[in-house]
């Protein structure tokens, strides 16, 4: 799983694509520290012993454990721990996590995928 420092590493390694009132800015511009520091906690939160059951889970296509952020729901009691550990984070920083759409996009995606698979009888 990836640490905040690796994500922190790896947001700076990114090219420059982000603009800010008409001027393209680095990564971690000043102005983005705020999201910057609350997604990082997601990444300090899944780490913590304490909190692993709700911030982490086990992929179902490699049995490591994974962030849960990641990870594609398999059952209903991953959406409740979704749904538990989004609050719980959000409870945590005072706000929006800024990761609830990318979870939800994944997790869309390979419903439609699997019944794209299936309509079209591909492997």
């Amino acid at each position: 799983m990836r640490t905040a420092q690796q994500y922190l590493e790896k947001l700076r390694a990114m090219r420059p694509n982000v603009y800010i009132n008409g001027k393209l800015v680095a990564r971690d511009d000043p102005l983005l520290l705020p999201g910057i520091n609350v997604v990082s906690e997601t990444f300090n939160y899944a780490h913590d012993p304490q909190y692993a059951d709700l911030t982490t889970a086990v992929s179902h296509l490699t049995g490591r454990t994974i962030n849960r952020f990641c990870h594609i729901h398999q059952s209903t009691e991953d959406l409740l721990k979704k749904q538990e550990m989004t609050r719980f984070l959000c409870q945590r920083v005072g706000g929006c996590i800024q990761r609830c759409m990318g979870i939800d996009a994944l997790n869309a995606l390979s419903v439609v995928t699997i019944a794209i698979k299936l309509d079209l009888g591909t492997s």
